[in-house]
């Protein structure tokens, strides 16, 4: 099916749906990996890393993170929907929710399997809750930020990234396989879900 033959969500109950769908799926992608053991994407490696050092869940750091990111879009000048602020809330919850729940791994093809389902299900639920048309997450938003200053979407996420995974793994937090297979197959899968799910 071509991209121009998808219908675009446009009723508002289909875009919540989208919304809360898409931060559900994305929780429940952290937790996998996270769970795998093999390694997170550079903001999760970030986020464990603190909630080692601080003892909480990772989904408390997720929350505290997202909400206190807000505050680098003053200068940016970037506005908070609805989305932003749902992913705020809600997607450290879904990823507390998801560890909770998921059984730990003990066999390397189960955690390579994980790692697999964890980095689908974070694309194609990128692609869900953007789609929405309500917002960024606070983490997104600061690269959109950075781009509206001039900085190449490329660099902006790159210089982002590489940041929170370096301060990540000197707190602790779990950089491995997962990791490097997260930065080469997200790009290509979200774009692949786009054909699917068009952005809004």
């Amino acid at each position: 099916m071509s991209e121009t033959t998808v219908p675009r969500v446009s009723s508002f109950p289909a875009r919540l749906a989208r919304l809360y769908g898409g931060l559900a799926l994305y929780g429940a992608g952290i937790g996998l990996q996270i769970e795998s053991g093999l390694g997170n994407d550079p903001w999760d490696v970030f986020h464990q890393g603190l909630g080692i050092r601080a003892g909480v869940s990772i989904g408390t750091v997720i929350i505290v993170v997202g909400a206190l990111v807000m505050l680098l879009w003053i200068p940016l000048k970037q506005k908070p929907g609805l989305g932003t602020i749902s992913n705020v809330v809600f997607l450290g919850l879904f990823a507390d929710g998801a560890i909770l729940l998921l059984p730990t791994p003990s066999h390397l093809a189960l955690q390579a399997l994980y790692v697999a389902l964890g980095v689908v299900s974070i694309a194609l639920a990128t692609v869900l809750y953007i789609g929405a048309g309500m917002g960024p997450g606070p983490r997104d938003g600061i690269m959109t930020g950075l781009v509206r200053l001039g900085l190449s979407v490329r660099l902006g996420r790159f210089l982002i990234e590489i940041t929170v995974l370096a301060a990540g793994w000197l707190l602790g937090g779990t950089v491995g396989i997962g990791t490097l297979v997260f930065a080469l197959a997200i790009g290509p899968l979200t774009q692949l879900f786009t054909r699917w799910f068009p952005l809004a």
